[in-house]
């Protein structure tokens, strides 16, 4: 009965369904204030549904018994991402107004630093909360990515889909499951790609302009992900041994 208890929904089920009514409530407000074609509306109806499943599912196979002041805010940045994501599948058809796009992105990514903050002076910092956080980001990241692939190229897809490559490859090269030490060069050029890909699709830039931002941002983020990648390399055999020892645990990707 204990065990069950852990894994009770009720607790958290609310906060997740209260997020996707929201979700539903804002893409009806993109079809009123902006006319949301039917593909940015469907789009929009898949982000949310999947949100919703996911999210289920990963708090389920947690340990976490609330889901916390913190994981709301995280989920007022998923809504938010939602909104972008519609108005970006929207853009392939029809004009969208820039400026609506940017205020989601922008506040989204404000509240990068929020969530975090939140769940430290509360003490509700999980594990699935630093997941949520990073899979937000990145996944705004990549739609703010395929937003820009049309006017710069595609090679600016390189900076959205560098995280989910460096996933990929740590199921074909376990040493990669290892969790690297904390880095403040690394979080820098994180929040970097966020602001550069906002400003490069605000359009205050001449394109030639936008183009170099995003190119030195995509510079930094291979330089990040190979400096880790060297990290992880170097420390292979100690990590692998300490997972001997410790009956061959999973090491979680950072």
């Amino acid at each position: 009965m204990a065990v069950q208890e852990r894994y009770d929904t009720r607790l958290f089920g609310p906060d997740i369904t209260a997020g996707m009514g929201l979700q539903l409530l804002l893409l009806e407000v993109l079809c009123r204030a902006v006319g949301l074609s039917f593909m940015g509306w469907l789009t929009g109806l898949v982000f949310a549904v999947a949100t919703w499943a996911v999210l289920t599912v990963a708090v389920r196979r947690s340990w976490t018994l609330t889901f916390g002041p913190a994981n709301r805010v995280t989920l007022a940045r998923t809504i938010l991402v939602g909104g972008v994501t519609a108005m970006v599948a929207d853009s392939f058809g029809r004009h969208v107004p820039a400026a609506v796009l940017i205020a989601f992105a922008s506040v989204a990514l404000v509240l990068d630093g929020v969530d975090g903050k939140v769940a430290r002076h509360t003490g509700t910092a999980t594990p699935l909360g630093a997941r949520f956080d990073m899979e937000v980001d990145a996944f705004l990241i990549l739609v703010l990515c395929v937003h820009l692939a049309v006017p710069l190229g595609a090679w600016v897809l390189a900076i959205g889909l560098m995280r989910y490559a460096f996933v990929a490859a740590s199921w074909v090269l376990p040493w990669l499951r290892g969790a690297l030490p904390h880095s403040m060069a690394r979080k820098t050029v994180a929040a970097l790609q966020g602001v550069v890909l906002v400003v490069a699709a605000a359009g205050i830039l001449p394109q030639a302009s936008a183009a170099a931002a995003v190119a030195v941002a995509l510079a930094l983020l291979v330089w990040s992900f190979g400096r880790d990648v060297g990290w992880l390399w170097r420390v292979r055999d100690r990590a692998g041994a300490a997972d001997a020892t410790r009956g061959g645990a999973r090491r979680v990707p950072a």
